[in-house]
C-alpha cells in the first residue's frame, strides 16, 4: 500500500514538472553553445553557457550559469556566472546580457567593482502569442583609471508574436517567437535595433536576429550544440 501511494506521488510530481515546463535546462552540467554571426555570415563570437549549479525553494527555483565568451580564434575574452531565476509562473532573464561586456573584461574576468543597474527581463513561463510583456533596463559602469565606461540597454515593446518550429544547427524545436526593440549606448554612441527572439521549453533561447531601423539585418546568434 505504502509503495502504491509512493508510485502515484512520484507520478503525479512528474506530470506537474512536465505541465510548468519551463524556457531554460534544470539539470547540472548542462551545457549550451552559441555562435553569433554578422550580416555577411561571418562568425563574431561563441557563448558557451553551463549550468554549474541548480537551487530550488518550492515553487522557486535559481539557475546558475558559468558564461564563457569566445572569440572567433577560440580565445576566451572573458568569464563569468549569471542567474536566471523562475518565481511563480515568470522567469527572470539578467539583463546585464543584453550588453557586450568584452569592454569591462579585464584578464579574462568581469571586475568585481562593475556598478550595474536596472531590472531584469520578465518572461512568462507559458506566453500566448499577442501578450504584451514589461520593459527592462541596464545600464553598466565602470571606472578605469581616469576613463569612466558607461553602457546601457533599453528593451521596449516587447511582444510575443508567434509560436512556431524554428530550425538551428542544434536542432529543431518548437519555438515561442518573441519581438521588442532594443536601445543601447555605449560610451555616449547610441544604437537602436529590431530583435527577434524564439525560445523552446526546457532550452531557452534558441536563436536571436537583430535588424537596424530599415529592417536590414544586423547579426544573428543561434544554438548551435546542447548537451
Amino acid at each position: 500500500m505504502k509503495k502504491s501511494i509512493l508510485f502515484t506521488v512520484i507520478i503525479l510530481v512528474t506530470l506537474g514538472l512536465k505541465a510548468q515546463e519551463i524556457f531554460f535546462p534544470t539539470k547540472e552540467g548542462t551545457v549550451l553553445t552559441y555562435k553569433t554571426f554578422d550580416k555577411k555570415d561571418k562568425v563574431t563570437g561563441t557563448m558557451r553557457y553551463t549550468i554549474n549549479h541548480l537551487k530550488i525553494n518550492g515553487s522557486d527555483m535559481d539557475i546558475t550559469y558559468q558564461v564563457e565568451s569566445i572569440d572567433p580564434k577560440d580565445k576566451l575574452v572573458f568569464k563569468e556566472e549569471i542567474t536566471i531565476q523562475q518565481k511563480g509562473d515568470k522567469i527572470y532573464f539578467d539583463m546585464s546580457n543584453f550588453i557586450n561586456k568584452s569592454a569591462f573584461q579585464q584578464d579574462g574576468t568581469i571586475p568585481v567593482e562593475i556598478e550595474i543597474t536596472g531590472n531584469n527581463l520578465e518572461v512568462p513561463s507559458n506566453p500566448n502569442p499577442g501578450d504584451v510583456l514589461p520593459d527592462a533596463n541596464v545600464e553598466m559602469a565602470l571606472k578605469m583609471g581616469f576613463v569612466n565606461m558607461k553602457m546601457s540597454a533599453n528593451v521596449t515593446n516587447r511582444k510575443v508574436e508567434a509560436i512556431e518550429d524554428i530550425t538551428v544547427v542544434a536542432g529543431t524545436f518548437k519555438g515561442y517567437k518573441f519581438s521588442c526593440d532594443v536601445n543601447s549606448s555605449v560610451m555616449g554612441l547610441k544604437v537602436n535595433s529590431k530583435n527577434t527572439d524564439w525560445y523552446a521549453k526546457g532550452v531557452g533561447i534558441v536563436k536571436t536576429e537583430s535588424y537596424d531601423k530599415n529592417g536590414k539585418l544586423l547579426s544573428r546568434t543561434e544554438l548551435i550544440e546542447l548537451k
